[in-house]
């Protein structure tokens, strides 16, 4: 059981770190490995830089995330408190689509496996890495 969370753990932590490459080389455009990236125009370009510079800096933090969730594959035990962490931190940004102008946006498929994913998934996989407390050797 705890070689499927580990192995979970990896998908995860490989998933959010190509994320964070698409957006972290690419911008706000992005790399497009998730779509067309062609999705708007932009009118002030120095505004546009300033803000995707701030783009990229969040996406090495979510890379430097899912560097973590592989890291905790290999060390569970130590990196448990910082996967709960992690894994609080993805709750609460699910939380913050449901902020979205637009309710029908969040059951589109879409957002809808994001959503699904932050607000079920993971609470699920922090679970699991509670139940497996004292169990994994590192």
């Amino acid at each position: 059981m705890t070689v499927m969370l580990k192995i979970i753990l990896a998908l995860a932590g490989l998933a959010i770190m190509a994320l964070g490459l698409n957006i972290g080389l690419g911008g706000i455009a992005t790399l497009g490995w998730q779509g067309p990236s062609d999705f708007f125009l932009v009118t002030n370009a120095k505004a546009f830089a300033v803000q995707d510079n701030h783009i990229r800096f969040l996406a090495g933090i979510w890379f430097g995330a899912g560097a973590i969730f592989l890291a905790g594959t290999f060390a569970l035990n130590r990196f448990r408190s910082i996967l709960f962490a992690l894994i609080a931190m993805i709750f609460i940004g699910g939380l913050a689509r449901l902020s979205s102008s637009d309710p029908l946006l969040l059951l589109s498929s879409d957002i809808f496996p994001s959503l699904f994913t932050e607000l079920i998934i993971f609470p699920l996989i922090a679970f699991w890495i509670y139940r497996s407390s004292g169990k994994v050797y590192d």
